[in-house]
């Protein structure tokens, strides 16, 4: 019984995936999830109690999981003396996309979920989310930078906020692109020399190694 509920599960989530693929989640049906997974409506209600419960559990723990990396290489970083940070800002920056790559490339599907078929959840800000708290950190490494007698060049509010946006909006797009992990990789490192480039020259640091 126990392995014929879990037979069951695994294919209502098969095939709720492929709708909200399909239709995105605000225009995938319930009642076509649950035909095709050949439920009764009230067998599919005591596994989940909605449509969002139903997405939610095809999201959530790697939405939640990408976000717990970003915030754990984020709280690493701002416990290093002040000195340290400067010296070590673009080693903690390229260590964290490397660990939220390996981990959206090992679970592409749940992440093409959030990225294309989210609208109408709590998931549809995903990226504009990761962005604000990028965008908090970096003006609080400004004022790191300040504080230590570096000069920088703070930019519009709303520039910067396009230019953060673009950057996660880029990196996603690459790694949810069908293609081999290994341009994948080359790509983001390319990606991450190119804006890594634009806040160094913002940030002064390419004068201060003339």
């Amino acid at each position: 019984m126990e392995q014929e509920e879990h037979n069951t599960l695994k294919t209502i989530l098969s095939v709720a995936e492929e709708e909200f693929l399909q239709k995105g989640y605000r225009d995938a049906s319930l009642r076509t999830i649950v035909k095709k997974a050949g439920v009764t409506t009230g067998a599919f209600y005591g596994y989940f109690k909605s449509k969002e419960e139903l997405f939610d559990a095809l999201v959530k723990e790697h939405y939640d999981y990408i976000n717990c990396i970003y915030d754990d290489i984020l709280h690493e970083f701002e416990k290093l003396p002040p000195e340290e940070q400067k010296l070590r800002m673009e080693d903690y920056s390229s260590a964290g996309l490397k660990k939220m790559f390996d981990y959206i490339w090992d679970h592409k599907i749940p992440f093409y979920l959030i990225s294309k078929s989210a609208g109408g959840t709590k998931y549809e800000n995903f990226l504009q989310n990761i962005t604000q708290k990028d965008i908090a950190s970096t003006e609080a490494f400004y004022d790191v930078l300040e504080k230590q007698g570096t000069k920088v060049e703070r930019i519009d509010p709303m520039i910067e906020q396009l230019v953060i946006l673009s950057t996660f909006t880029s990196f996603f797009t690459l790694i949810l692109r069908d293609i081999p992990k290994e341009d994948a990789q080359r790509g983001l490192e390319q990606m991450f020399r190119f804006y890594r480039g634009g806040w160094n020259s913002l940030m002064h640091f390419s004068d201060e190694k003339k």
